[in-house]
């Protein structure tokens, strides 16, 4: 397979890299991520005005309709700037899976607007008791007279405070368990009986916790078959954990870089310390760690739309040797650092928390280890 990049994608590199350049120095993105809403309008505007929300929308609805290869690139340069903007909710997961799952008026309605900045999705999918498992779901959705009616609460929803649109999993048949019985739901966050409680996670990005206490949708809010939305969720959760693995590729490789600076000028018996072997060693494995990590979420790229076995096996492989490359990189680099790697003023220790949060989301390293096994 080809890895080399064309014109377009070194184009589309180029603006990602000077938009984080431009906005995402540390001391901005320290001051951003303590304001209330967390983020900032204005990235959100230019993010829509570059193009970089249609890019997993279709060409019909106004999207570039771009591939695994464009999101990766993108995702990587905002792992390098800590981006605190709902992105990977809204133009990853939620673009994918309106654009694969809901009804043609839905889809004309929310994709176009989605590109354009005008609206943000979340999705509402793991619950309190489930840990990681998406077909653990006690939420559940009870037929009306003209649609349904869904009572329930989903656990740490990213960016679920400032979505308009929530994407929600809820139990129309089975047992709490099974994934046969799992349907699918666009549910407006301002509908009535729709609780949001936000806050801001470890890695300063926002989280929520959401009940919905008699929410009643229409019948064209069902995204999907009734009873057999779980492999959508799936899918569309794979593209996210893909999304993931690039953007902690981004994390680790500046977290490398900044280490690597960091020994360069600090001095110890009148020689910089990076002259030490012993610590050349340490720098050698996390560079290592980074290449390994790139190349095994290259290689998730080329499965995204194979067959669904091959692709949870190639996602998971990533997702698990990436949350261990995550924490060897960031202890590492916290302990080259010397007592300061973990201070508030200094990116080192943001870019650590923000790599242990990425194994946290969807599934840590051991859970994926296991969800291969399960697949082989």
């Amino acid at each position: 397979m080809d890895f080399s990049l064309n014109e377009e994608q070194r184009m589309l590199t180029d603006l990602v890299n000077r938009f984080i350049e431009r906005e995402y120095a540390f001391e901005n993105r320290r001051t951003l991520a303590q304001t209330a809403q967390g983020w900032s309008t204005q990235n959100w505007a230019a993010l829509a005005d570059t193009g970089l929300l249609a890019l997993n929308v279709a060409e019909v609805y106004g999207g570039l309709a771009a591939g695994p290869a464009e999101t990766m690139m993108v995702m990587e340069a905002f792992g390098r700037g800590l981006l605190l903007e709902p992105y990977l909710p809204t133009a990853v997961v939620g673009a994918a899976l309106i654009g694969k799952s809901a009804t043609d008026a839905l889809k004309s309605d929310l994709l176009g607007e989605l590109a354009a900045g005008s609206l943000r999705v979340a999705l509402a999918a793991l619950e309190p008791q489930a840990r990681f498992d998406l077909s653990d779901v006690l939420t559940d959705a009870k037929r009306s007279h003209n649609g349904y009616v869904l009572n329930g609460q989903k656990a740490v929803v990213a960016h679920g405070d400032s979505a308009d649109w929530l994407i929600v999993s809820a139990r129309t048949s089975g047992q709490q368990r099974d994934r046969q019985g799992i349907s699918l739901f666009l549910v407006p966050a301002t509908a009535a009986g729709v609780e949001t409680r936000g806050f801001s996670g470890l890695d300063g990005q926002r989280v929520a916790e959401i009940r919905l206490n008699d929410v009643h949708v229409n019948a064209e809010a069902l995204m999907g078959r009734v009873d057999l939305g779980f492999d959508d969720l799936d899918w569309a959760v794979d593209r996210g954990l893909f999304a993931l693995c690039a953007e902690a590729v981004g994390c680790m490789a500046r977290l490398t870089e900044l280490t690597v600076d960091y020994l360069q000028t600090r001095k110890q018996f009148g020689k910089a310390i990076g002259s030490f072997q012993s610590l050349q060693h340490r720098l050698a494995d996390m560079l290592g760690y980074v290449e390994q990590s790139r190349s095994i979420t290259l290689y998730a790229a080329s499965c995204l739309d194979g067959p669904a076995v091959e692709r949870c096996k190639a996602v998971s492989a990533a997702k698990a040797l990436i949350g261990r490359a995550g924490r060897l990189i960031g202890q590492q680099a916290v302990q080259l650092h010397g007592g300061m790697g973990m201070t508030d003023e200094l990116a080192v220790g943001w870019y650590f928390k923000r790599l242990t949060c990425i194994d946290m989301t969807w599934g840590d390293a051991d859970h994926h280890v296991e969800r291969y096994s399960e697949l082989l």
